[in-house]
Parts: structure tokens; sequence; C-alpha cells
């Protein structure tokens, strides 16, 4: 769940300033393209009603961009912001009994986030490759979009 706090700080006084909205942002499901549940909370208004943002692809962008859309469907729910990003395609390979993906081919952001995930995980060796050292499992990579790794 991400929680997007709105405050009124004054420069000198970051970090102590008055809150006035809340918008809480709920994942429902781990997919590659994700369903999130929006609530936007500013008092004195009543709760805002729970709204959905359908099929965000994870990984594709910042998670400014998400927040973005979301607020933009708790507020008026419509998604009016540029064009989406996609869900990141990267060509699967296939070495013998081994499938795999070159770690060049994944576009950023999605590739900095999948490297500190596998940090510490085995790779692949593929010799065949002209980086073999810059490998790493399919399955991995797939777990990874779907929010299981």
């Amino acid at each position: 769940m991400l929680k997007v706090t709105v405050e009124v700080v004054r420069p000198a006084e970051i970090g102590s300033g008055r809150k006035v909205a809340t918008a809480y942002i709920s994942r429902l499901e781990r997919s590659v393209v994700s369903d999130y549940v929006v609530q936007l909370l500013e008092p004195p208004f009543a709760d805002g009603e729970k709204r959905t943002l359908h099929a965000y692809p994870r990984y594709a962008a910042s998670v400014f961009d998400l927040v973005a859309r979301a607020l933009a469907v708790g507020l008026t729910g419509a998604e009016e912001l540029p064009p989406r990003p996609q869900a990141p395609s990267v060509p699967i390979h296939q070495s013998g009994d081994t499938s795999y993906v070159r770690l060049r081919e994944i576009p950023e952001p999605a590739a900095t986030y999948f490297r500190k995930r596998i940090e510490y995980s085995g790779c692949p060796v593929i010799e065949e490759d002209s980086e073999p050292m810059q490998c790493a499992y399919a399955s991995d990579w797939l777990d990874f979009l779907a929010g299981r790794r």
C-alpha cells in the first residue's frame, strides 16, 4: 500500500507541516498488470469513494507515475494523463535447457529494480552470449514482473 500525504510546510520547517489530505493506493493482486484501489481523504470533506485504477503495468515507470494516475482516478474517476507506459517487453532466450534474459535488454526503471532484487541470487553463465555473466534466469524475471520477487 502507498500512502501519499499532502502537508502545508514552511521552507525552514520541513517535516513539521500541517497535514491537509491523504491518499491511500492499494494493489489488489500480484501480477504484471495490477488493479489498484484509490481512496482520497481530505478533511473536512467526507471520505472519498474508493475507485479503481485498472491494469497498471508494474515497474514500467516511476512510482510517481502510478501516484499521479491514481490521484487522477480518485479525483475524476478517469485516467487523464499522458500515454500510459507499457509493461517492459524483454525477449526470453534459450541455451540448452536454460531460459534466460539479458540484463542489458531490460529497460529502465525496471532494470535497476530487478538488478537490486537479484543481487544475492544465483545467475546463469551463458557461454555463447557476448556477455556471459550479465544474464538472469527467465523465471526470476517473470516472478519479478508479477511481484513475487
